[in-house]
């Protein structure tokens, strides 16, 4: 490597890690995603980017960059840790536009930036930006780049307009994640800190070529950064909402992101038990011997049917819907239609059923008690909000304890409760599944819920389920 090259990459070297630096001075709890990006320079770009295991720059736009507006070059390293910590990379190549889903990685991105209220990052809006920001916002409520791109497709598109959005929002070079599409992934070496210099990519006493065909690979770690993402939402959590004006956004889609996205079918089976039960078991039945013993004997097989068999059904739940005004009635019979559907396909109840109905807003108002489907999709049509009081979910809680002291509901595998997320919160676990079921998840503030409890959030799109246990506080 030439006396030159070496003395621009560790200029670089030099200038991000300052960089970085900074950014951890004020932002500790970036910590995880500040140590996980080393330090590359790369020739193949005139500005810099990364694909998720390296900051890959070219040292004279780095330069130019932080000797002129240095905070430009903050931003833009926060930019790229947004990007990382989102794993915007690794669904680039899913998508059937890539540029678009790159304008709408960069929107998602600065939004986060912008949010945040931080000296070391801190910049003055246009009235463009600011203008589709509450555009976005008005329309898909949370920005994350998925919906972005979404938003985009489900309309005509207007392609001038999509430039100007590009100029106003490109931040970085993305030609790195559609390189990680052609690579093999390869660990740094172990123990190579963050920043150190190039190993040149295996390749003793040669100069790392410009031509990024040739670059060797390296691993993006997306696990890494999933970790990563969940730690940063965690100690968030920990400084607590009287901080949030100065990480903005990011707590809040951090959390939105991390929630695990299950098909509600596979989460109403938890509330179904397997049990004998009469009737023939098909399944089971050798036919061997059966036709063996009808030709040896003549009129005695030599096994019979089993007169008995094992099926997964529902035997005992408690589904509590939020009778305040605040829950509309549309969505609550959208909620019951569909559970009462898929637990049909589960196989329905056993002969012997206990599914409780529970209205509650301050106080438990109405159980009503049901055995068969046909029941809850009637309860469904009748349905009717109350209103007028606030919510308090122990109620609840407290009149399943009494029902089971008196032997009621002794098989009970787990409460529901339809709300839109205000109210008073029970304190003791339950030793049954529960879940707080909200709607349209974008909109809510979940941060509440118990950390032994399950969230649950019904979308639109076929009431796919998202499940993430709550967060302690």
């Amino acid at each position: 490597m030439s006396d030159t090259r070496e003395k621009l990459e560790q200029m670089g070297f030099r200038i991000l890690d300052a960089v970085r630096t900074e950014l951890l001075l004020s932002m500790r709890f970036m910590a995880p995603a500040l140590n996980s990006l080393g330090f590359k320079m790369d020739l193949a770009t005139s500005s810099a980017g990364t694909d998720a295991a390296y900051i890959r720059f070219n040292p004279g736009f780095l330069l130019q960059v932080y000797v002129e507006r240095p905070r430009r070059m903050n931003r833009m390293y926060m930019h790229m840790l947004i990007h990382c910590l989102f794993r915007h990379m690794f669904s680039a190549r899913d998508r059937e536009d890539p540029e678009l889903w790159d304008l709408c990685c960069d929107i998602a991105a600065e939004s986060v930036v912008d949010s945040m209220t931080y000296d070391v990052i801190a910049r003055s809006h246009s009235t463009f930006r600011e203008g589709w920001y509450e555009k976005l916002e008005s329309e898909i409520r949370i920005l994350t780049a998925e919906k972005i791109y979404a938003w985009f497709l489900e309309r005509d598109r207007d392609y001038a307009m999509e430039e100007a959005l590009r100029r106003e929002f490109t931040v970085d070079d993305h030609s790195f994640w559609q390189r990680m599409e052609d690579e093999e992934p390869r660990e740094k070496p172990p123990g190579t800190p963050p920043g150190a210099p190039p190993d040149n990519d295996g390749q003793d006493g040669q100069q790392e070529t410009q031509d990024s065909r040739h670059l060797k690979p390296v691993n993006p770690k997306e696990d890494e950064w999933k970790k990563n993402a969940e730690q940063i939402e965690a100690d968030l959590d920990l400084i607590g909402k009287e901080r949030s004006e100065e990480y903005g956004s990011l707590s809040r889609i951090l959390r939105f992101e991390s929630r695990k996205r299950t098909d509600y079918r596979e989460f109403l089976q938890r509330f179904s038990i397997l049990r004998e039960e009469a009737g023939i078991d098909l399944d089971s039945f050798d036919y061997g011997f059966y036709y063996y013993g009808m030709e040896l004997y003549g009129n005695m097989p030599l096994i019979e049917e089993n007169e008995f068999r094992e099926i997964r059904k529902v035997d005992s739940l408690v589904i509590a819907i939020d009778t305040s005004a605040s829950c509309q009635k549309v969505l609550v019979q959208q909620f019951l239609n569909e559970t009462a559907d898929l637990l049909s396909g589960i196989g329905s109840f056993f002969k012997k059923t206990e599914i409780h109905l529970i209205e509650c807003d301050d106080k438990v108002q109405n159980d009503r008690v049901i055995s068969d489907i046909s029941q809850l999709q009637q309860y469904a049509e009748e349905f009717e909000v109350k209103g007028g009081f606030g919510t308090d979910f122990r109620p609840v809680f407290n009149y399943v304890e009494d029902l089971r002291a008196r032997g009621e509901l002794e098989n009970l595998r787990g409460l529901m409760y339809f709300t839109d997320g205000f109210g008073e919160y029970p304190k003791k676990p339950t030793d049954y599944e529960t879940a707080f079921v909200f709607w349209k998840d974008e909109e809510l503030d979940d941060t509440g819920v118990p950390d032994w409890a399950i969230k649950l959030f019904l979308t639109p799109e076929g009431m796919e389920t998202v499940e993430r246990r709550g967060s302690t506080h």
